[in-house]
């Protein structure tokens, strides 16, 4: 049984189409009720729950609702999340904080729930969506890497804790992709073209290569996984 926040949209959607072939039993989580409600028809084996990840209680009523109907959880996939793009200058703080709560917050609540009841199962695994920004320095991106690193190191930690549990706990690191998170990414104060200052060093992948990942990760368990071998050397955006 699997979690799948943000699986409305982008990488989240993907992954629960990708999952569903697999055969697995799924909590679809956004925000948006209709589109959840909409996909849970065409996967079967699904249950709709929305849930705004800002919230805490609402992240505690999506897991009471998941054990509710399925009476297990056996993995969590936090793929919810926002860009934001601003110079370090002009960072506004109201919206890092807002940011926050959604990129780290969110996952980390998502995490203290299900970490109880994958412990009592006798294990579970915990996949967190990261991202290539937190490997990297790029210019008006040091918020939303900063938030993506911090996710990065708490769940690298939380694997580490989490051992004896038998819960394992990986981190995967997409590439650009292309889905709508680019257009929902909020900017500010960031000069045209900015964000494209020489240009990306490789094509945009695909949502679908992403959750294709990000099932290697639930299968391998390993701490991290990158969408490309260059993102390992953890160096500036070019390879």
């Amino acid at each position: 049984m699997v979690i799948v926040t943000g699986a409305s949209s982008g990488i989240g959607l993907a992954t629960a189409k990708l999952l569903a072939k697999q055969g697995a039993k799924l909590a679809l989580v956004s925000r948006s009720r209709e589109k959840l409600e909409q996909l849970s028809a065409e996967l079967p084996n699904s249950l709709a729950v929305p849930a705004d990840m800002t919230r805490v209680y609402e992240i505690e009523g999506m897991v009471r609702k998941t054990m509710e109907h399925f009476g297990r959880i056996d993995v969590l996939i936090n793929c919810a999340g926002q860009g934001y793009d601003a110079p370090v200058e002009k960072t506004n703080v109201d919206t890092f904080h807002r940011i926050f709560d959604l990129d780290v917050v969110g996952p980390l609540v998502a995490m203290e729930q299900v970490i109880p009841i994958m412990r009592k199962q006798g294990g579970g695994a915990i996949v967190n969506v990261s991202s290539g920004t937190a490997l990297m320095y790029l210019p008006y991106n040091g918020a939303y890497s900063g938030l993506k690193r911090a996710l990065a190191n708490i769940s690298l930690t939380a694997r580490e804790e989490l051992k004896r549990d038998n819960i394992v706990v990986s981190v995967v690191y997409p590439y650009m992709t292309l889905t709508d998170f680019e257009k929902n990414t909020i900017k500010d104060a960031v000069p045209e073209g900015g964000e494209q200052d020489g240009g990306p060093p490789f094509p945009a992948d695909t949502a679908e290569y992403v959750a294709q990942k990000i099932l290697e990760g639930i299968e391998s368990g390993e701490a991290e996984i990158f969408a490309h071998d260059w993102m390992k050397r953890r160096v500036n955006a070019n390879p």
